[in-house]
């Protein structure tokens, strides 16, 4: 997956925005639920380290399925 710009137009179709380590520079999108996850950016990081980050952001989706009342695959 590629990240993505947020567009106005992405905002309206969603309900939940997850960013990732933008903290207060994160975009604000009125009636939109948001939660940051100060996640280290992976560019240019050892194959560990990026590893290491892409574990963090599987258990954080995990529990954000959890907390949702959605199953995860």
């Amino acid at each position: 997956a590629q990240p993505q710009f947020l567009s106005e137009e992405l905002a309206r179709r969603s309900n939940l925005l997850i960013t990732m380590g933008c903290g207060e520079a994160c975009p604000i999108v009125p009636g939109l639920e948001r939660e940051d996850w100060p996640l280290s950016d992976p560019k240019g990081q050892s194959e560990d380290a990026v590893r290491e980050i892409r574990n963090e952001i599987k258990r954080r989706t995990v529990d954000l399925l959890q907390r949702l009342g959605i199953a995860a695959r």
